[in-house]
């Protein structure tokens, strides 16, 4: 007989309550094994791909592409046995007899699948067992769906009543996009107004289309539900973006924020880089001149091992860390993440070249992996990158500093008594007050600073 098991989402990571479904990568008649890929989610922080844990025939996808389900919620049904034969259909719980009503259409019945699925949300079910597997038992939070426009018109209609030419479908139409018929210029016979006269006029005097161009990317509007005038769309906030904004927020208005700034001759640094770039011991890796800001940080905390702490408000105690877990904020189309480089300390630099290079290019791709988003202590955020010259970044909670990295230009600037074109950058190190005073906060800016002037500085202290 056919045994169907039921696949619950897991929990991807720590404390999470829910998932976005992205990709199905497997359909109902496909035969799945055991550790194959079969569902892409996304996580509050990150895209993660889900294995199954069963070898069989996928019978039902529960959840669509799209929607939003809680940790422990079915979402696939796989049939392990698909070479028996359909069993009989389970009995059904007599329900209580209802009060009198008038008489309406039955509604579809649920399939078995389903039935079954929903049966056993609460089932770690059989096969390989994942992190956090049904957790939270419960079904999914799925977002309303737009149901379909039912057209109230049947027939036609006396066109003479009315002031423009035009059947009633079309009538309907113009309504549900808020079209006035009068200001739709008409092509059909003897002036009748068509669909297509309706749905030109709105691509014309719509505000996307006068504010935007052909060609124009911008996918968060597939994401979202375009209003009926075509002035706003609006995206639902979720997962990476949301998970973003709410810890932007909690850093703001819990931890008192100081920044200060340092103008910086960087020509020698831009020197090293060229020259580092030339060196086949670093063939292998992108050479940037954030790597020399990341290392000339990592020597600036081993100078000043106190401005790696936290603050633990509940215990009232100052958290020291005797390890660098450092942070790269990357901007991804999901939203702002802040991967980390696990005991960055004790790496020399061709090996932190090579994590800086892998951790940037996976969080861009949104495939960062939960671990690499947890516990770190202090962060770059590279504004140079999109030509900003500096600003006063945020800080990433749990941590009490961060350090913005800016634009890198060829300026006028006096160097050994003349007026020389040299590369300059700004650094701004924002921080938490509470753990980090003024004078810290600037004997940690200036010494980044040092390095960046005279990069043998980290010959020295390394």
């Amino acid at each position: 007989m056919p045994t169907f098991e039921t696949f619950n989402l897991p929990d991807a990571g720590e404390g999470l309550t829910e998932a976005d479904i992205i990709t199905w990568m497997v359909g109902p008649g496909d035969a799945v094994e055991v550790n194959q890929p079969i569902v892409e989610i996304e996580t509050a922080k990150s895209l993660v791909e889900l294995p199954s844990p069963f070898t069989g025939v996928v019978s039902e996808l529960v959840v669509a592409e799209g929607e939003t389900v809680d940790v422990g919620a079915p979402i696939l049904v796989v049939d392990v046995d698909p070479g028996g034969t359909a069993p009989a259909a389970a009995p059904q719980p007599e329900a209580a007899t209802p009060a009198p009503a008038a008489p309406t259409t039955p509604a579809p019945e649920t399939s078995a699948h389903t039935a079954d699925a929903a049966a056993g949300s609460g089932d770690s079910g059989s096969g390989a067992v994942l992190v956090g597997y049904g957790v939270k038992a419960g079904a999914a939070t799925r977002r309303p769906r737009h149901e379909e426009a039912i057209d109230p018109v049947g027939g036609e209609q006396d066109l003479d009543e009315y002031p423009v030419l035009a059947k009633p479908p079309v009538r309907k139409l113009a309504r549900d996009l808020g079209v006035d018929l009068t200001t739709v210029t008409p092509t059909g016979p003897g002036g009748l107004v068509t669909r297509e006269d309706v749905e030109l006029h709105v691509k014309a005097t719509s505000a996307q289309s006068l504010a935007t161009y052909e060609g124009d990317d911008q996918p968060w509007l597939a994401e979202g539900t375009t209003q009926s005038d075509g002035r706003t769309t609006r995206v639902p906030v979720k997962s990476v973006r949301k998970r973003t904004a709410e810890a932007m927020v909690q850093s703001a208005f819990t931890a008192p924020h100081v920044t200060e700034f340092l103008t910086v001759d960087a020509t020698e640094t831009m020197n090293l880089v060229a020259k580092l770039k030339q060196d086949r011991d670093f063939a292998d890796v992108r050479v940037t001149p954030l790597l020399i800001v990341a290392k000339a940080l990592l020597l600036a905390v081993r100078r000043h091992p106190e401005v790696n702490a936290s603050w633990d408000d509940e215990a009232q105690e100052i958290v020291y860390k005797h390890y660098v877990n450092l942070g790269i904020a990357a901007s991804t189309p999901r939203g702002l993440v802040v991967p980390n480089i696990k005991d960055a300390h004790r790496l020399p630099l061709h090996a932190l070249a090579i994590e800086l290079q892998n951790l940037t290019a996976e969080a861009r791709a949104g495939k960062a992996q939960p671990a690499q988003l947890q516990d770190g202590t202090i962060t770059i955020t590279n504004v140079g990158a999109l030509g900003i010259d500096t600003g006063t970044p945020i800080l990433n909670p749990g941590e009490s500093a961060i350090l913005a990295f800016g634009s890198i230009r060829q300026q006028p600037w006096v160097h050994e008594g003349e007026i020389q074109i040299r590369w300059v950058t700004q650094l701004a190190l924002s921080f938490d007050h509470r753990l980090v005073d003024g004078e810290l906060g600037a004997r940690v800016l200036y010494d980044v600073g040092r390095v960046l002037n005279d990069p043998t500085q980290g010959l020295v202290w390394g």
